[in-house]
């Protein structure tokens, strides 16, 4: 295991996902992750207690009043030894607890912060969470939510880098901010751009990139490039790849079928995979 973060100290007082996740991947990379809670836990605990378990294996678990005197001092001192704090709370909140930027520049010098919030700069105390970010960039069709949480997790990875960069300048009392509202904006890129738009390349311009209904399920195909279309053209036994050829071709077999013969040829076919059920689901 690659640890490249060893003997690095990161106090987390963020919740909900980005943050744990991130701190998960700092974990992971040799860093030391100290992680304080209010009281009443992570609210992650309760809406999915395995992925919670999953991301705080080897972390360091506190429960804090952090509105107290008590658990003023004892983040004060986690912070004396630590060398980046992650957070995920607005400014006016961080205020209230004493962990602002001006008092951590006054109490804490050599520490770095990296303070993800949802809308940067004068728009830092807008309230929000992964789907209205993504929404407001056009990356969400009524009416179902998405199947994941990009904005979130894409700004997890931002955050580790920011963590790395700051490790790798060996950097002193350098504080960062990770808008989870800019992360969206990053990943809408390829719709800006025409790329996934209904009739760009990539959002059903070309018939050799995209999902097909099979005899018993569906599949994704993506054979954009001429050596992967060549190989999609043994897999399917046809000579055209017109949207009407795939789609009769591709009604013969199932789904699972499809995808094994894909596999022999080299061929970027796969069977979408059934939604998992949710925890508690018959």
């Amino acid at each position: 295991m690659r640890t490249p973060l060893a003997g690095h100290v990161v106090v987390t007082i963020a919740q909900n996902t980005p943050g744990p996740v991130a701190c998960a991947r700092l974990r992971d990379l040799g860093a030391t992750v100290v992680k304080v809670e209010p009281p009443a836990g992570d609210p992650l605990a309760t809406y999915a207690p395995a992925w919670y378990a999953e991301l705080h294996r080897r972390v360091d678990v506190h429960a804090l009043d952090l509105r107290s005197e008590l658990g003023r001092v004892a983040i004060g001192e986690l912070c004396d030894a630590a060398h980046v704090l992650v957070t995920a709370q607005r400014p006016a909140a961080l205020g209230r607890l004493g962990l602002d930027l001006e008092t951590l520049r006054t109490r804490h010098p050599q520490l770095c912060g990296v303070a993800i919030v949802g809308h940067g700069g004068a728009d830092a105390e807008l309230p929000g969470h992964d789907l209205t970010y993504l929404a407001e960039q056009g990356l969400v069709d009524p009416v179902a939510a998405p199947r994941t949480l990009a904005a979130d997790l894409a700004g997890a990875e931002r955050v580790v880098s920011e963590v790395l960069a700051l490790r790798l300048a060996d950097a002193r009392g350098v504080h960062v901010e990770v808008a989870l509202a800019d992360i969206a904006a990053a990943l809408a890129a390829p719709l800006r751009h025409g790329l996934t738009t209904p009739n760009g390349l990539l959002g059903g311009g070309s018939p050799r990139y995209g999902v097909y209904a099979t005899a018993d399920g569906y599949v994704a195909i993506a054979a954009l490039e001429q050596r992967l279309a060549e190989a999609l053209r043994a897999t399917l036994g046809t000579d055209m790849l017109d949207r009407d050829t795939i789609s009769s071709a591709l009604r013969t077999r199932g789904a699972d079928d499809w995808e094994r013969r894909a596999r022999e040829h080299g061929a970027p076919l796969v069977a979408l995979a059934r939604q998992p059920r949710a925890e508690g689901e018959g």
